[in-house]
């Protein structure tokens, strides 16, 4: 059992359960307090939207309730009658990128390209809202995004054999990749525009340092192996490259699951 471990980042449905699954699909549920507050000008929509928006430009340590306040023209104040939080706003603003995922048919084509297209539909996602995939959602905000992402990505796996337990265990590790993936993929882009030097730049200032101060023959492997996926790559880590290799192991690795 795993204990004592710093939560590495931000978590969805971290907020009034009730509340937040209320405001993820618009249910009124006090009419009598929406009735006692103050005239709403604002729609939740616009506040989500403006929150999105502050994250992929800022990041998502940016998306403060002060701020989403003052982009939308309103005292904090004001904001806390629209939302209660931001734990309550980061799952509405998960659920809405979710809602605008680009989804394609993909019905009569074979499993392996169904699963594909669900891998490279959430590159897309976390490629265009960064952000994303430095949620965790082992706690998932259900909310109508998601549901309907989950609907969709769980065809791609149907009708080939597996139960629906292994189903739900096989997308989860297919999401798993392609998540981790990309947080790895904005790590590099963060440290590329941070230091202002790209991979390669970075290689040729640090590699005659390290030269200097190691013996290859104390480890063999990792200097041979090193090298060699340098020279292959221009980098210790190169982003299409890593893709392609890990989206093709997890395509081996589920057809001998399902051919089993």
């Amino acid at each position: 059992m795993i204990q004592n471990v710093p939560v590495p980042s931000p978590r969805t449905s971290t907020g009034d359960p009730a509340r937040t699954i209320a405001l993820l699909w618009r249910h009124s549920l006090d009419e009598r307090a929406s009735a006692r507050g103050p005239r709403q000008r604002l729609s939740l929509d616009t506040i989500v939207d403006t929150a999105v928006e502050l994250a992929d430009t800022d990041g998502l340590d940016a998306v403060t309730m002060r701020r989403v306040a003052t982009a939308v023209g309103t005292a904090p104040m004001t904001l806390y009658t629209y939302v209660p939080g931001k734990a309550e706003l980061l799952d509405l603003m998960l659920d809405h990128v979710y809602s605008q995922m680009l989804r394609r048919t993909t019905a009569e084509r074979p499993w392996r390209e169904r699963v594909r297209e669900v891998v490279l539909e959430n590159r897309a996602l976390f490629e265009r809202h960064p952000w994303a995939a430095t949620v965790s959602t082992t706690r998932p905000a259900l909310g109508p995004g998601a549901l309907a992402k989950y609907e969709h990505e769980l065809a791609a796996l149907d009708g080939l054999g597996l139960d629906d337990v292994t189903m739900d265990a096989a997308l989860a590790w297919v999401l798993a990749f392609v998540q981790g993936w990309a947080r790895t993929a904005a790590d590099a882009a963060a440290a590329r525009r941070d230091s202002a030097l790209d991979e390669q730049q970075w290689w040729e200032s640090a590699g005659p340092l390290l030269g200097q101060v190691v013996d290859p023959g104390a480890f063999p492997l990792a200097s041979r192996v090193g090298s060699a996926a340098g020279q292959a790559q221009g980098a210790a880590w190169e982003a299409g490259r890593a893709f392609d290799f890990g989206l093709a192991r997890v395509l081996d690795g589920l057809a001998a699951l399902i051919e089993r």
